[in-house]
């Protein structure tokens, strides 16, 4: 597993260098390797977020966890992982403002999301302080 992180981290340092090459040449080509290496970075991602998956359910079956709460944090690491990717992008293709707005709003998501289980976490303690 980590030599595919290895070899990945290796791809990325060509096509910047890369990246730099065609910077001179026209941004459109650069800004299109760029779009094309993050994604295949993100592919590579998934790869590694599978055991983490995996021991997230266990963990769900082990503790009785409620499936719905599981799922919660599993989209709420969804959606931080596609904030940053979009937000990479935006600052990439020289919009760092855009790219803070989607900070904004990924955050603004997870909080969102995150409500249920806040909700919980508040009733347990009303129970315990009684």
């Amino acid at each position: 597993m980590m030599e595919s992180y290895w070899q990945g981290a290796a791809g990325v340092l060509i096509a910047c260098l890369l990246a730099i090459s065609l910077g001179k040449q026209g941004k459109d080509a650069g800004l299109l390797l760029a779009l094309a290496v993050c994604s295949m970075v993100g592919l590579l991602a998934m790869s590694y977020l599978k055991p983490v998956i995996d021991f997230l359910q266990r963990l769900a079956d082990v503790s009785n966890l409620q499936s719905d709460m599981l799922q919660i944090l599993l989209k709420a690491v969804g959606i931080g992982l596609v904030g940053e990717f979009a937000t990479l992008i935006c600052v990439d293709a020289g919009n760092g403002a855009m790219g803070k707005a989607v900070q904004l709003l990924t955050s603004a998501a997870i909080l969102w999301l995150s409500l249920p289980l806040l909700t919980q976490l508040l009733e347990l303690l009303e129970d315990v302080l009684g």
